[in-house]
């Protein structure tokens, strides 16, 4: 079948096989000019090294990098951090995160170039085709979206690698990694491997960022975690960037051995798929702004805001972070955070971290409110109202006689009840 005509695509490039091949690939099935793109979202420096070469080398026109660290940062994963998302109890949307953000980027370049396409090497298998496609639709639906994994007729590494010898494409073929990694700022995941079978321990040596709880100092080491309007902003009196504060704590976790996330989780797509996580940083920031939001939000806005955190959460994994839906949850979640702010002091000890002080000039805590010794601003003998009527509805429900789910016992006899 014939290829829709395309003068120029902007792909998504890591300098890896996949990628490699996809640029001769969309040249000779499409005819057009390839630019690769390359978002630096805090990754290996190994994976950035010698990239400009490879992506001529294979048949680029040009590379475009995009430093996004700080972007990442403080316009995305500051957010997520506030509104207190997490995807299935564990999963704290390191790769999610990321992918609407290098896909805006994408569309920039795009634009830039004046393409009227753009590519990403996502397998159809997988959520981030999702994540790439839906913001390309979100910014740009002009464009001409190509993914090469449902075309092309490669369906294995060694498809890939007689593919790139036939059109004498340079790769470094090693010892390809038995696990699938992402990584960024946020996190490192792995997948595949031994992992495709949930029952088996994960590998030692397949984590990368953290040390073995096990294997962790036999200290415990003390942090403070500083907040603004529920950002954090400096570590142990020290001011940072919001990129260099996540970095600085991913090494202070991963000695500590925290952060290490087992998960089976529930693809967008209808498949379970079982993955590892690294996210020493983030865990720590998670505990931390918890424990700050415990003295600095009142009952009803804390629990609804877990309610919300949930839907957020959906969103961020399923790809739509540019919708209406999201912005405005991100005004609520903004609000909430107007006074959390202050200091939280942490405990860092073999995979654990234990709450050791929080503060605020604006917490809810009150000790003379909370004191068993004082009377003065809390008349014990007040509860007896609050109670009875509290519990009115349970009261008025046994006294006609209803029943009570999973109790077998006889019903009294209420006839002469005395009704205060």
């Amino acid at each position: 079948m014939a290829k829709e005509k395309i003068n120029k695509v902007v792909l998504a490039y890591s300098g890896g096989l996949d990628t490699s091949v996809i640029v001769p690939w969309l040249k000779e099935n499409y005819g057009c000019e390839v630019v690769c793109f390359t978002a630096n979202l805090g990754q290996d420096d190994e994976e950035l090294v010698g990239l400009e070469q490879k992506a001529l080398a294979s048949g680029a026109s040009q590379l475009i990098v995009h430093d996004l660290r700080e972007e990442l940062a403080k316009d995305y994963i500051f957010p997520l951090l506030r509104s207190g998302a997490i995807y299935e109890k564990k999963y704290l949307l390191g790769t999610s995160i990321a992918r609407p953000l290098t896909a805006k980027h994408h569309v920039d370049v795009a634009h830039q170039v004046g393409a009227d396409a753009v590519a990403h090497g996502a397998t159809g298998k997988g959520n981030d085709q999702v994540r790439f496609e839906l913001t390309f639709m979100a910014l740009d639906p002009r464009l001409k979206i190509i993914a090469p994994w449902r075309e092309w007729e490669i369906r294995s590494r060694e498809d890939a690698i007689e593919y790139a010898k036939k059109h004498n494409i340079p790769v470094n073929v090693t010892q390809k990694s038995i696990y699938s990694r992402d990584s960024n700022l946020w996190h490192m995941s792995h997948e595949g491997g031994p992992l495709e079978d949930p029952w088996l321990e994960p590998n030692e040596d397949m984590f990368l960022l953290s040390t073995s709880p096990e294997n962790a100092p036999d200290e415990p080491e003390l942090i403070e975690i500083e907040f603004q309007q529920g950002n954090p902003v400096a570590v142990n009196g020290e001011k940072m960037s919001p990129a260099s504060l996540i970095e600085y704590l991913n090494v202070k976790g991963g000695v500590h051995g925290i952060g290490r996330a087992d998960l089976v989780e529930s693809r967008l797509v209808g498949m379970k798929s079982h993955g590892v996580y690294e996210t020493p940083g983030g865990t720590i920031l998670v505990a931390a702004h918890r424990e700050l939001e415990s003295i600095t939000l009142d009952k009803d806005t804390l629990n609804y805001k877990d309610v919300v955190a949930l839907k957020y959460a959906e969103l961020v994994y399923n790809g739509l972070w540019f919708t209406p839906l999201r912005e405005a949850i991100d005004v609520f979640m903004k609000t909430t955070q107007k006074h959390v702010t202050g200091a939280v002091r942490l405990k860092l000890y073999k995979g654990n971290i234990i709450p050791a002080g929080r503060k605020s000039p604006y917490s809810l805590y009150r000790e003379d409110f909370a004191t068993f010794g004082q009377e003065d601003v809390y008349d014990q003998n007040d509860a007896k109202g609050f109670i009875n009527l509290y519990g009115l509805p349970l009261k008025v429900r046994a006294l006609n006689g209803l029943p009570i789910s999973g109790l077998d016992l006889d019903q009294p006899d209420y006839s002469q009840f005395k009704r205060d």
